[in-house]
């Protein structure tokens, strides 16, 4: 058996790789042998007596699998878990979503005139206050309290119309008892 050694080296530092991805041709191991420079090998790579071995890979299919149901929220228990509740999902940052969402909202609606300033932060400290335990929620509350207010100016509009109403009448009265007083007095 020929020792390959120098040629090894060489293939592995044309092929960049190392010597252990190398094979190379037994049945041509005498002109193997004969080549000792880097040319030599080349033209030995080019003919395929030299070969770099293909890359074995792991197989990942296993992990992708075990991934997709673990984003269905398997493989999620008691035993899986290290950590507390609270370093897992801090509370902070579930209160710091439910701020944003809230204040969000409020400020959509101010923007587009649903609700008046003095409503706004009326809504803004009650969110601050955890009033509300989601947008559903706030929305309901929001439109409620638009609907109430509608209810009162309308009730004050009736009010106002039924006030002048009187004051007509009352004015009618007065001009039919001074043109009364006039007639008694000719």
């Amino acid at each position: 058996m020929v020792s390959l050694r120098l040629q090894k080296r060489l293939a592995a530092s044309l092929l960049n790789c190392g010597k252990g991805k190398l094979w190379l041709d037994p049945n041509e191991s005498t002109d193997i042998s004969m080549a000792n420079s880097r040319m030599n090998i080349r033209k030995l790579i080019k003919d395929g007596f030299i070969i770099q071995k293909t890359m074995i890979t792991h197989s990942r299919s296993r992990a992708r699998k075990v991934k997709e149901s673990k984003t269905r929220g398997r493989y999620s228990g008691y035993g899986k878990r290290k950590g507390t509740r609270e370093a897992r999902l801090p509370s902070k940052v579930l209160w710091m979503r439910k701020m944003r969402v809230l204040r969000r909202l409020l400020r959509k609606y101010r923007e587009f005139e649903k609700i008046d300033k003095h409503m706004h932060s009326e809504m803004y400290m009650k969110v601050k206050g955890n009033v509300f335990k989601n947008k559903r929620v706030l929305m309901e509350s929001i439109h409620k309290l638009e609907s109430e207010k509608g209810r009162d100016r309308s009730l004050f509009d009736q009010f106002r119309v039924i006030k002048a109403r009187k004051r007509r009448y009352r004015q009618g009265e007065e001009d039919i008892n001074i043109a009364h007083q006039i007639n008694l007095f000719f």
